[in-house]
């Protein structure tokens, strides 16, 4: 089963969306030959309390089997485990978090606490390193992205925690992956949706030096275009098939380890 950990459904604050329902998710999905998605809310990041949109978003994808709920939870937030256990109940694959947009860093007490209480819920967490690109990113979304000191005190956090980071270009993969204890790295997952591929041709690169385990598939749709991430995976030595085969094991892997 080929599965898209990076998926979104509802509105984006900084610019129009013309196909965000879980009705075109869908249809991408057929036309790509990708199984299952995990799907967040595109603006939840935003919000100083998500609880009503992940309400909103369990409710729009509840009919629909392919979809999975991804929640976000704010760590700053008074009452976030309530959010982690009610991902629980619904039988989310994953939560996210955006500590960035929180003003959290690697010294935050809340992060480790937050890392802690998704382990002992065997809950995964997800790290989105960007949704668009820095030089077309709107004037009010000065932000920073998440660095890699966060990205390894998180995987450092607790021994059984995991880590989805996503949207992560080659350098932070690198930065994070060789920065941590072999025991640490497999906590860690990255989607490949921001690892460029041909001509330069970094997704070949970490695959053969960071390990094709480490990775699943991601494609940031509707906020890119997915086509380019299976395109470049495609174009992997291995062969579609193999990449497919690798992927899908990866993603069953990681979720199993405890």
């Amino acid at each position: 089963m080929l599965v898209d950990v990076a998926a979104f459904v509802g509105a984006y604050p900084y610019r129009h969306l013309r196909h965000a329902t879980p009705e075109w998710l869908i249809a991408q999905m057929d036309r790509l030959g990708i199984d299952r998605a995990w799907v967040g809310d595109a603006g939840a990041f935003l919000l100083r309390d998500p609880a009503e949109a992940n309400a909103t978003l369990y409710e729009r994808v509840a009919a629909l089997e392919r979809l999975a709920p991804v929640p976000t939870v704010a760590l700053a937030q008074a009452g976030w485990e309530r959010d982690m256990d009610a991902a629980v109940a619904r039988g989310a694959p994953a939560v996210r978090v955006y500590p960035q947009y929180e003003g959290l860093t690697a010294m935050s007490p809340e992060v480790a606490a937050g890392v802690a209480a998704a382990a002992t819920r065997r809950l995964p967490l997800i790290v989105t390193v960007r949704f668009e690109d820095p030089r077309q990113r709107h004037r009010l979304d000065a932000v920073g992205e998440p660095d890699g000191g966060l990205l390894r005190a998180m995987a450092r956090a607790d021994a059984h925690a995991r880590i989805l980071v996503s949207h992560a270009p080659r350098e932070l993969v690198e930065e994070v992956h060789f920065g941590l204890t072999p025991d640490e790295a497999r906590r860690v997952v990255w989607d490949v949706a921001w690892v460029w591929g041909p001509p330069e041709d970094h997704l070949a690169l970490l695959w053969e030096t960071v390990g094709e385990e480490r990775f699943v598939l991601g494609t940031g749709m509707p906020l890119r275009v997915p086509d380019a991430t299976l395109a470049k995976l495609e174009l992997l030595a291995p062969g579609w098939a193999a990449v497919r085969a690798r992927l899908s094991a990866n993603l069953q892997r990681w979720l199993g380890a405890r």
